[in-house]
């Protein structure tokens, strides 16, 4: 990483950079690293009182000394994409919260605080996409009594790693006693070249409801009720896929939302005695075929941090991380 012409090194960067993207050199702890300089990339999230704060890509707010600095310099705002369709952090998250829809909502300013009786994280948390019309301090209290109100843990989402993402909200939230306790990524991709895959999709009927059985392999959130139902049911446009099982559930599902250009898909999930037999993929082509189909020509979707089989199918469909997304969590856990 070069920091300076002629191998000098430089900290060309100021308290006034706080919310640009910045590279930073800093003196390592030698006995722990062996290393004697440590790298860091990411969003300065602030400078005050001899600490510099920047938060990376994944979300992982870094505390550098400002006296262990040794160089450091403004970089571009987001790396050029490779491949996927182009999309901006606000639209994806729009169109993401319009998949997975709460059962109760309110505005504060321009955040959305979402509430479904706690089916899912993404469905009971706060949606900040801009100024909450009030001081930090007074909008997090807020939040904090309205979950309290319907028995839920406050939960904030957030986003880091692409153009107009919330670097400078996640060190924020850490400072006010926020804790993040969830990470996953967003990927983006083509739809066409899913619709195209040589994928067993006579296999797959899909329907605009879902059933018992459909509900029974959803079987990760328990005993559904009418707040998971209505959560499952709400979109622009939803479609649910089923492969027939030998049991009575069915051994592959999916779910796809469609939404303009976008289609996005969830709930795909295949019964552990079926695995490696194409049939998440059948799922997924199949799905891709209707959203085509109803002139969509994007698709997205999420995937957890830890959820390494799941990102190498979607790898190799073409798919590409956009940006990463956190649940901070006020409270004890």
């Amino acid at each position: 990483m070069e920091f300076a012409a002629g191998g000098r090194l430089e900290v060309r960067i100021t308290p006034a950079d706080v919310g640009k993207r910045v590279s930073v050199r800093r003196l390592s702890d030698a006995l722990i690293s062996g290393e004697k300089f440590t790298d860091t990339v990411g969003v300065l999230a602030s400078w005050n009182d001899g600490v510099v704060l920047i938060t990376r890509r994944d979300g992982e707010t870094v505390r550098i000394p400002e006296g262990s600095l040794v160089a450091g310099k403004v970089v571009p705002a987001a790396p050029a994409r490779r491949r996927g369709p182009a999309a901006s952090y606000e639209e994806l998250a729009r169109v993401s919260a319009r998949a997975w829809r709460p059962v109760e909502s309110e505005r504060v300013g321009d955040w959305e605080l979402r509430a479904a009786a706690g089916f899912t994280r993404r469905a009971n948390s706060v949606l900040p996409l801009g100024d909450p019309g009030r001081p930090l301090d007074e909008a997090l209290a807020y939040v904090r009594e309205w979950y309290a109100a319907r028995g839920l843990p406050p939960y904030v989402q957030t986003a880091t790693g692409a153009e107009g993402t919330q670097e400078l909200l996640c060190a924020a939230l850490e400072e006010h006693g926020w804790k993040r306790e969830v990470s996953a990524q967003l990927h983006i991709g083509g739809l066409a070249p899913v619709a195209d895959l040589d994928a067993d999709t006579d296999r797959v009927t899909l329907s605009r409801t879902f059933d018992e059985p459909w509900l029974r392999r959803y079987k990760r959130f328990g005993v559904p009720g009418p707040h998971v139902l209505e959560v499952l049911a709400g979109g622009p446009s939803v479609w649910f896929a089923s492969v027939p099982g030998s049991g009575d559930a069915p051994a592959a599902i999916g779910r796809c939302v469609v939404d303009g250009r976008w289609a996005g898909f969830m709930a795909v999930e295949v019964a552990p005695e079926h695995r490696r037999e194409g049939l998440a993929t059948a799922v997924m082509t199949a799905l891709s075929r209707q959203a085509l189909a109803e002139g969509a020509s994007a698709a997205w979707l999420q995937v957890e941090d830890d959820n390494d089989g799941a990102r190498a199918l979607y790898d190799g469909m073409g798919f590409a991380a956009h940006h990463a997304y956190h649940h901070y969590r006020y409270g004890p856990a």
